[in-house]
């Protein structure tokens, strides 16, 4: 399992999970504080300007341990609906290409897959990037338009 956290500037951290690892508040929690050392050294003077966190509402992102880390943290959070691909970037646009990147090839371990989605990631332009969060707006737009119901486009 891979998570990707990113803004409109490109990847901020990807982290990959030993198979058989559950996600759990606690896991999540320990991804967060990379996330957090990742905006430090990626992105200065963010932390201090606001983080707007994007997720949905999963055990581990609704747990108290995770609410209480992004308390301290100061982060603000932009929920979006369970089940909704359709307004969580990384589905609709990230994974979107990602999939079509990965399709048809063959890996023979763990270690190829993790390389060519970190290759694949890293090779993106910020643009690519900027254009999936440019997108989030109208999304939401549509959802509100059609009183909060699923929006494939």
């Amino acid at each position: 399992m891979c998570t990707v956290f990113w803004d409109r500037k490109g990847v901020l951290l990807v982290d990959f999970m030993p198979p058989g690892t559950t996600i759990n508040s606690e896991v999540y929690c320990e991804t967060l504080k990379k996330l957090r050392r990742a905006i430090q050294n990626k992105r200065r003077g963010m932390l201090s300007r606001g983080i707007v966190l994007i997720h949905d509402n999963a055990r581990p992102h609704t747990a108290t341990a995770t609410q209480e880390l992004l308390t301290t943290f100061k982060w603000e959070q932009f929920d979006h609906p369970p089940y909704s691909p359709d307004l969580a970037p990384s589905d609709y646009h990230l994974f979107q290409h990602l999939k079509s990147f990965l399709g048809g090839q063959r890996f023979h371990d763990d270690n190829e897959v993790k390389e060519s989605v970190s290759m694949w990631l890293k090779s993106q332009a910020a643009n690519f990037f900027n254009d999936g969060i440019c997108r989030l707006a109208s999304r939401y737009q549509k959802c509100l338009d059609n009183g909060g119901n699923y929006v494939e486009k």
